[in-house]
């Protein structure tokens, strides 16, 4: 079925704003090398720096959900992307004062301004969107581009241009899509008219974000945002781990990236890691079709398990050669990515629409913030165990995200008061 015209509008708007939201990000780590010979600082240092800017990324995803609701999701995402584009041209600004802290201040004001976008996106595709499992896929799919992109460019651009010129160079994008996000129109609340209450220009007090967080935690959206969380355990640490587990597994050692310039120090395993992004695209395409046919907590229940298995083959496979490697990547980057729009449907799912900013808020809490922790986890297990150990915790979240998601398709949604309303429309059990 085609997008009506209202649906094509949102979805250009959100994957937009959902690819520079990434471009930003990833572009960040290519500095720190630059910066390090810049500012002859530690890496400890620029370590606690660079913090200061994702940190507010994931922390900031609940406040963003609020004001979402509060002053609507178009205006909040416009307001993302010019800060975000602001704190890169602070970031270029930096060299001239030739200081680290005012770079610090730049990441601060890109993770404070990135962390409306992920609650304040969704929620718009939630309530706007009538086919919201195939806005869902376009959208994650636009998520890769800009992870794929941002650090491509950034890297391909140092080569030739000074790292201030290139931070500004990277707003560019930012600038042009306030342009386009102030023209935009659409009806950000066509799918669900009838069932909103509220405006978005209601005041929210205290009491009600108190009384609206306790009826969103009293409902079936406990058990979603728990295997969210786990979800994010599990992505975070695969995507932070794997570049340096394939840089010391005997398979990578001895291949070479061909025509690669020696003095950048291009290995083989980043172009696998970016292999894995891409075909990741696929994945988000595939899983938000998918949604559209499939109940959200039985396709999580059997993408966990998926993702759990391919965790545990990880090591064998890797034994195997190169080929079973790459095929073994291919298929990981898939699910990681396809299980996405499942969970970001079961939060439409088991949510009243007057709540799905603050909904989406807590879910990307629970998803860059809390889920950053196995950052942690993983870092502790490969320094003290084994590649293996690492694999066996990581598979032990989909696991338990898988039997969470087992529990809601069984109906343990029904054990909650859903706040005396109607499911949402899709709603399962």
């Amino acid at each position: 079925m085609s997008l009506n015209s209202n649906d094509q509008s949102i979805a250009g708007f959100t994957m937009t704003g959902h690819a520079l939201v990434h471009w930003f990000e990833t572009a960040i780590p290519i500095f720190l090398v630059v910066w390090l010979a810049e500012f002859d600082v530690s890496v400890v240092f620029i370590g606690l720096i660079v913090a200061l800017g994702y940190a507010p990324f994931g922390l900031g995803a609940l406040p963003g959900g609020i004001l979402a609701d509060r002053y609507g999701p178009k205006r909040l995402i416009v307001i993302c992307l010019a800060g975000m584009s602001l704190a890169f041209g602070v970031l270029a600004a930096a060299s001239l004062l030739e200081s680290i802290y005012a770079i610090a201040v730049g990441l601060l004001l890109w993770g404070i301004a990135a962390s409306i976008y992920h609650p304040a996106g969704l929620a718009l595709i939630s309530t706007g969107v009538e086919e919201r499992g195939t806005v869902f896929a376009w959208h994650g799919i636009a998520g890769n581009v800009g992870i794929a992109l941002g650090p491509f460019v950034a890297a391909t651009l140092l080569i030739f241009l000074e790292w201030p010129l290139v931070a500004a160079l990277l707003a560019i994008p930012g600038m042009l899509a306030v342009v386009y996000g102030l023209t935009a129109q659409f009806d950000p609340i066509a799918a669900v008219a009838d069932d909103v209450d509220a405006g978005p220009d209601e005041a929210l007090s205290l009491s009600d974000l108190v009384t609206n967080s306790r009826a969103l935690f009293a409902s079936a959206f406990a058990i979603v945002f728990v295997i969210v969380t786990f979800e994010g355990l599990f992505y975070r640490g695969v995507l932070t781990y794997l570049p340096e587990i394939m840089h010391g597994l005997p398979v990578i050692e001895g291949l070479v990236v061909p025509g690669a310039f020696e003095a950048y120090d291009i290995e083989p395993e980043y172009y696998i890691y970016v292999g894995l992004l891409v075909v990741g695209m696929g994945g988000q395409y595939v899983g938000g079709k998918l949604t559209d046919t499939i109940p959200a907590a039985r396709g999580l229940a059997g993408m966990f398990a998926i993702l759990a298995v391919l965790a545990l083959a990880f090591v064998p496979v890797s034994n195997l050669g190169i080929f079973p490697l790459l095929v073994l990547c291919a298929v990981l980057g898939f699910f990681l990515f396809a299980i996405q729009p499942f969970y970001q449907n079961a939060v439409a799912v088991y949510t009243p629409p007057d709540t799905r900013g603050l909904s989406y808020g807590y879910t990307y809490l629970g998803e860059f913030g809390l889920g950053a922790a196995s950052i942690a986890i993983g870092g502790f297990v490969l320094g003290e165990l084994s590649v293996a150990a690492f694999f066996v915790v990581i598979s032990s979240f989909a696991l338990a995200g898988s039997a969470l998601s087992v529990a809601l398709a069984l109906g343990l949604d029904r054990v909650f008061d859903r706040f005396g309303a109607e499911p949402a429309v899709g709603a399962e059990g």
